[in-house]
């Protein structure tokens, strides 16, 4: 069964912020998809198994922090 988790992410503002989140959170293990809405500042990631913390980890290492 597929999981998802959605974080705010303020920082977001532009298509260069979109690419470093999706590129850091697409290498995290068990990540199917990611979404980002850069009106809404909302990150969906889509997948199996998927570890909150890696999660996180992988937005902070993209140089954003979750809200």
């Amino acid at each position: 069964m597929s999981e998802r988790a959605t974080f705010l992410v303020p920082g977001m503002t532009c298509e260069h912020c979109r690419s470093a989140v999706t590129t850091e959170l697409s290498s995290v293990a068990g990540v199917a998809s990611v979404t980002v809405d850069l009106d809404t500042k909302l990150v969906e990631v889509a997948g199996h198994d998927l570890d909150d913390a890696a999660l996180r980890a992988a937005i902070d290492e993209a140089g954003y922090e979750v809200a």
